[in-house]
């Protein structure tokens, strides 16, 4: 699985999405406290009371190794339920990254670590610690059912999530589709137009 992992790392997300049938993709809002980093991983799946991060607490001791926590929080933007100390914690864990429907703060020191985490916003309030929540169960993050097990693939564009039935299928689409682009390229330094190429001339 590592080196699914490492083919997907290298492919453009909107060729991802593409060989995903055009699905997947969460809603814009949500976004990378460090746009310079790209994140792959099997998604542990958290559904956590909004402005109550205990149930981060719990899937973090919990997700395996390799894993990226996706995290319903009702889209709550009233205080961080994610800063530095979990994030670290994370890390520890040998956790790849993290998507969460909702905000997070401490982001200066989250990006000094290098974790990837993404989120609906920042707030530097705090939350509670009172609702144990609920893991690997189905939810819903950033307007995208996600399953234990899904793939999750996120950079500067944003984050898609690939059922877990579909992953080889959707590599490999999205390689084929990454190597017309690579000869689309090409054949524009040739002086040809995208309209040509496409043939989009019959109806433009």
């Amino acid at each position: 699985m590592e080196h699914v992992m490492e083919r997907f790392q290298r492919l453009p997300l909107g060729n991802i999405c593409d060989a995903n049938g055009k699905r997947g993709s969460m809603d814009p809002a949500i976004r990378p406290v460090d746009p310079s980093l790209h994140m792959v991983g099997r998604a542990y799946t958290v559904r956590c009371h909004p402005g109550d991060n205990l149930a981060i607490h719990k899937a973090i001791t919990e997700a395996p190794d390799g894993s990226v926590l996706v995290i319903d929080a009702g889209g709550y933007t009233g205080g961080g339920h994610i800063g530095e100390i979990m994030c670290f914690a994370c890390m520890q864990r040998g956790i790849r990254g993290l998507v969460i429907d909702g905000t997070c703060r401490d982001a200066d020191d989250i990006q000094a670590l290098g974790f990837p985490v993404f989120s609906r916003g920042f707030n530097p309030g705090g939350t509670v610690k009172e609702t144990v929540g609920q893991t690997e169960i189905p939810i819903v993050c950033g307007g995208v059912p996600v399953r234990p097990g899904d793939l999750v693939v996120g950079n500067r564009d944003g984050v898609v999530v690939v059922a877990k039935e579909n992953i080889e299928a959707v590599l490999e689409g999205a390689e084929a589709i990454a190597r017309k682009e690579v000869r689309v390229l090409e054949e524009l330094k040739q002086g040809r137009t995208t309209a040509e190429i496409y043939q989009f001339s019959k109806i433009l």
